[in-house]
């Protein structure tokens, strides 16, 4: 057996298809006819280009608009000068093959890019290795497994799955996932969960350890896979792979269901998306609301900023899909691992600790504005709540909120109309805004605890670092404290608090977030019923003492044992 990553949950049983793209292999040779190897480059960027147009007109219809940018992108890169006429140019002057020079300009391109420290800039050195390689197999003339013409059902085995490659597949005949690399973040993660596909990932080389048409069978929930099992493990796997459906297709009787403990504590099951796309998962789960809407997707993968009108359209769509339902949208959370091509930033030494979210906001006022602005116009269609992220001190809160009474100002002068009902807060994510969480309740309408950057830092982990991983954990008692007292300050003033991190979806943390008082959970769409499942066992009263426990205990590790021996 081997462990991996559970990146999304289920069971599958089938035959592998090894996505090897077949080996690009490039050897550099000494041409004559330079217009020939010329040729072949320009070709080969034309297919390329044509293929691309196609795939971004598919991934428009099946995944919406923001996910087609991704191959906008990619045309982009295919465009790009200095990509294109530094090869023509190496052609000539060297006299050397199309796809040797074309690789060594990738290759350049693609080390530039990797050597940056931010995660985000670091993807783009992945988007040129996909488009590239699209190109070399154009000049070598190789041919490649076509996934959106698939004829029997597999399992993908891949280093890592481009978006492409999720794009262009044929969902129906894709049982499941498996990857080199890749954790819950990764693209290939977030892709199975939106397609509620099981899938582990990170399983280092499973590439070269399974085969092309061996059997393999995988529990996307615990990250467990077997390779040609024999007959009783596959019996034992069917059974799983029942049990999960029949518990899945059970959770469907819980749609429309109020999300209640057992003596008649009502919580709020909401969900985290990145674009209006997204919206339909959050619907098939019957979701009571948008607990986070990551604007930032809107900036990314583009050469400009959104326009105000863009903006405004894609906030519209979300609320009005939604509506009455809450949708809590959060401005603009740029910087730290998520930076933007066309908005130039001085490299820092530790950017998770520098320029980025509502400071980027408080002194780019343009962008900020700009944004409100949208998101006040949108209100009259939907309910709308706005927050703020990474608010670190009490003069950034009301400094946030100055600027968006401004904005409304603005709008009234103009005869323009939004909602006059607006509920504003801000997400919880540093230690500093829990710890004076009783005077910043008396200036919001809510609280939102981002667990994912409250966890890094209270800990003091950056979560990307792999070497102290083990450190960064959501059961480490200080965390565990911080939260409780956000909670137990908000309520004071009257105040509801809800989390959009990873944590509220967790069944080891909803017993304890439950006994906390937590008024609102917000988590991935395919958590939201097996959330409503737990909280509807459990008895508000009886979590209390639960919560009061374990934030009395010493470690992670004893807490986590307790949590996962009394409630997983």
């Amino acid at each position: 057996m081997i462990k991996g990553t559970n990146a999304s949950p289920g069971i599958a049983l089938g035959k592998a298809l090894v996505l090897e793209h077949n080996e690009i292999v490039i050897e550099k040779k000494t041409i004559d006819n330079i217009e020939l190897e010329q040729k072949k480059l320009t070709d080969a960027i034309n297919k390329s280009k044509e293929e691309l147009t196609k795939v971004k007109e598919k991934a428009l219809v099946e995944l919406g608009a923001e996910k087609a940018e991704i191959f906008e992108a990619h045309l982009l890169v295919l465009q790009d000068p200095e990509l294109v006429d530094s090869t023509l140019n190496k052609i000539k002057d060297e006299k050397i093959n199309a796809d040797y020079a074309f690789n060594e300009v990738k290759n350049m391109f693609v080390s530039m890019f990797e050597s940056m420290d931010n995660e985000y800039m670091k993807e783009r050195a992945a988007d040129i290795k996909d488009v590239g390689n699209r190109v070399l197999r154009h000049i070598l003339d190789i041919k490649f497994v076509d996934l959106s013409t698939l004829e029997d059902e597999v399992v993908l085995i891949a280093h890592d799955l481009t978006p492409s490659d999720t794009a262009t597949m044929n969902k129906k005949k894709v049982l499941g996932f498996l990857t080199d690399i890749g954790g819950r973040t990764s693209h290939t993660a977030i892709m199975a969960r939106t397609l509620e596909t099981p899938a582990v990932v990170g399983l280092k080389n499973i590439t070269e350890t399974v085969k092309d048409g061996d059997y393999v069978i995988f529990n996307g929930e615990t990250g467990e896979v077997i390779i040609n099992p024999d007959e009783n493990t596959i019996n034992e796997y069917k059974d799983l792979k029942e049990k999960f459906e029949k518990e899945k297709k059970e959770l469907e009787s819980l749609k429309g269901q109020e999300s209640k403990t057992l003596d008649g504590r009502h919580v709020e099951l909401a969900g985290n998306i990145g674009t209006p796309n997204d919206v339909q998962g959050l619907i098939n789960n019957d979701a009571e609301g948008v607990g986070l809407y990551r604007t930032e997707f809107l900036y990314m993968n583009r050469s400009e900023f959104p326009t105000e009108e863009e903006q405004y359209e894609s906030y519209k769509a979300v609320l009005e899909s939604m509506n009455p339902k809450p949708i809590v949208i959060r401005t603009l959370d740029i910087g730290g691992d998520k930076e933007l091509s066309y908005l130039e930033m001085d490299k820092e030494m530790n950017p998770f600790l520098g320029y980025r979210a509502i400071r980027l906001c408080l002194d780019r006022q343009d962008i900020f504005k700009t944004q409100l602005r949208a998101l006040l116009r949108a209100s009259v269609h939907g309910n709308l709540r706005i927050m703020f992220p990474m608010i670190s001190s009490l003069e950034e809160l009301l400094s946030a909120k100055e600027i968006l009474e401004s904005v409304k100002s603005d709008l009234d002068k103009e005869g323009i109309d939004y909602s006059k009902n607006i509920e504003v807060g801000m997400m919880i994510e540093v230690p500093s805004a829990a710890l004076i969480s009783d005077i910043l309740a008396k200036h919001v309408d809510f609280f939102s605890i981002g667990t994912n950057d409250l966890i890094q830092y209270t800990t003091a982990v950056d979560r990307m670092n792999e070497k102290i991983h083990n450190l960064y954990n959501q059961f480490n008692p200080a965390v565990l404290r911080l939260i409780k007292m956000v909670i137990d300050n908000g309520h004071k003033e009257g105040k509801w608090v809800g989390m959009c991190g990873e944590a509220a979806g967790d069944k080891r943390m909803i017993p304890i977030l439950l006994g906390m008082g937590l008024d609102e959970f917000s988590m991935s769409p395919i958590s939201i019923l097996p959330a409503r499942k737990l909280i509807t066992s459990l008895k508000y009263e009886d979590m209390k003492p639960v919560a009061e426990k374990v934030v009395s205990m010493g470690t992670a590790k004893e807490i986590e044992e307790y949590m996962q021996n009394n409630f997983a």
